[in-house]
């Protein structure tokens, strides 16, 4: 794990993802989209409802029809990111930006994950200046090997682990579900247990900790 990613404060972001005014589409899909100057900054919440839950057991499948190189994501979160595809493309073409910053939480940031790849595909010249942080992200990538040109896309793509965080082993790896990027692990693995680590007010105080002691 590399020291303070691109100088983001983690507590501020994961508040922000917690507490941002989210607008709800399809099937219980909450994002909010916010331009601070020539930012973009892309918020996709926690997993809120049953339906969430339903339709996080679905099959691999692969995200789109003509892709250069082939590969297969977790279905259920594929299909509830398919209604944000249009909304972010929107967003993410106006050629004023110079910087892209994507956060999700639990559920959230399987869809950040999601949102990252097709930021990366869609605005080549802000590959560099594109970062995404999963706090608390199941797995998506579904396959033993990540191949290493499909590792590029998600070099800036962040897990957030706490400690044991339950919702981060999921689906299992048995399964073939993997995650991409790395992992920014925070909190002891023996301090909330597997439940109690994914819990908003146990990431807080980890991330409190984590940013005094990474603060410049």
């Amino acid at each position: 794990m590399e020291k303070n990613f691109f100088q983001d404060n983690l507590l501020d972001l994961f508040q922000k993802c917690l507490t941002a005014p989210y607008i709800t589409i399809g099937n219980d899909v909450d994002y909010y989209i916010k331009k601070v100057g020539s930012r973009l900054e892309i918020y996709f919440e926690c997993s809120d409802g049953k339906r969430d839950w339903i339709t996080n057991l679905r099959f691999p499948s692969v995200p789109y029809k003509d892709m250069d190189i082939r590969y297969r994501v977790h279905g259920g979160f594929l299909k509830n990111w398919k209604y944000l595809e249009d909304i972010i493309l929107d967003e993410i073409s106006d050629k004023n930006l110079n910087e892209i910053i994507i956060v999700g939480y639990s559920h959230g940031g399987a869809l950040a994950m999601l949102c990252h790849e097709f930021c990366w595909y869609h605005r080549p010249d802000l590959r560099d200046r594109t970062r995404t942080y999963g706090f608390g992200a199941p797995r998506v990538f579904n396959g033993w090997i990540i191949p290493k040109k499909l590792k590029l896309r998600w070099k800036n793509f962040r897990v957030v682990r706490n400690g044991l965080d339950i919702i981060t082993h999921l689906p299992f790896f048995l399964w073939r579900f993997r995650h991409v990027g790395k992992k920014i692990k925070i909190g002891s693995i023996l301090r909330h247990g597997f439940i109690n680590s994914h819990r908003p007010e146990n990431y807080i105080k980890e991330l409190t900790i984590y940013q005094n002691k990474n603060s410049i």
